[in-house]
């Protein structure tokens, strides 16, 4: 995918955007698809590991699922990358506001649909990638100065909108935007604030049991092979694999020998439900943050139609003054 244009980005990223996020396990693709059927929309996927290709069980694509009831939905950021290539929140926001343009530019509402924090909190809040890459040897002259001596360069290269973004409170976001004012490219990339956040709803008893039930289906549906497929096939290291998520991490600690079957089983399942927990605290920070976020009980359909419906009709209110 091409390079990601600002000027591009800067002129739609003021139109409406669904956003369907939430804890694993609770139906998020189910219901974004439901949306980008009721209302015109193409899915852009905003998970970290759906990127690659071949990673399809482990990952909960749940690619059939854009088909059933009609027409496939379009879905975008899935399948783009090779399981042994490097891609990062630099490399997502390039490809996630290029599509978002071109979504736009086809007259289709974007439906975000994940639940990786970092990237759709990322495309939210507009967080300033435009530096490109690390820079190695700008980090390697900086490495050594306390807060005090990063604060004093920063203040001297930073444009004072660029410093009004940057967390002075953390030495690497500090570091990170010295690399961006030295880039001389640290245009701040608009952030997505015409949107509604919508996210299904269940019980931590439903949650866990649901979790139980979806764990279970991809072990029966072959998430074993398709970890086997990755490493003797794809030639994904074991090493490699522990990055790419629980599934993988302790699957192919079962095929290394490491674990017997029900040790994984067991032990895949209780980190998938502390995995929950953690993106249950990230949820209320995205609320503190002022991200209102619509909880839909039991993922209803036609309630999160109703409200995306009275969203939209807002924003043609407000094209009319």
């Amino acid at each position: 995918m091409s390079d990601w244009v600002p000027e591009e980005f800067a002129a739609c990223a003021s139109r409406p955007v669904v956003v369907v996020t939430g804890p694993t396990a609770t139906g998020k693709t189910r219901l974004a698809v439901a949306l980008a059927r009721e209302f015109g929309g193409e899915i852009l996927s905003v998970d970290s590991r759906q990127v690659y290709r071949g990673m399809d069980i482990g990952t909960g694509k749940d690619l059939s699922e854009y088909s059933e009831g009609g027409a496939p939905v379009p879905c975008h950021l899935v399948d783009v990358a090779e399981p042994g290539a490097a891609y990062d929140l630099y490399r997502f926001l390039k490809d996630a506001r290029k599509c978002f343009c071109q979504v736009v530019a086809r007259g289709s509402l974007p439906v975000l649909c994940g639940g990786t924090p970092l990237y759709l909190a990322a495309l939210l809040d507009g967080y300033e990638m435009a530096g490109g890459p690390p820079d190695p040897a700008i980090r390697k002259s900086l490495e050594g100065k306390d807060t005090r001596e990063l604060l004093e360069i920063l203040r001297r290269e930073a444009s004072p909108e660029l410093l009004a973004r940057t967390d002075i409170t953390q030495d690497r976001r500090i570091v990170r935007a010295i690399e961006i004012a030295r880039s001389g490219t640290a245009e701040i990339p608009p952030a997505l604030t015409n949107h509604i956040v919508l996210a299904p709803k269940y019980t931590r008893m439903e949650v866990r049991e649901r979790v139980r039930l979806r764990l279970d289906a991809r072990l029966e549906e072959g998430m074993v092979e398709e970890v086997r497929a990755l490493h003797e096939e794809g030639g994904v290291s074991w090493e490699k694999l522990e990055w790419f998520g629980l599934e993988y991490r302790y699957v192919g600690r079962y095929l290394a020998g490491r674990l017997s079957w029900q040790e994984m089983h067991d032990t895949l399942l209780t980190q998938i439900r502390q995995f929950v927990k953690r993106q249950d605290v990230w949820f209320r920070k995205l609320e503190r943050e002022g991200h209102e976020i619509h909880w839909i009980p039991q993922g209803d359909i036609p309630q999160a139609i109703a409200l995306v419906r009275e969203f939209l009709a807002k924003q043609e209110g407000r094209e009319l003054l």
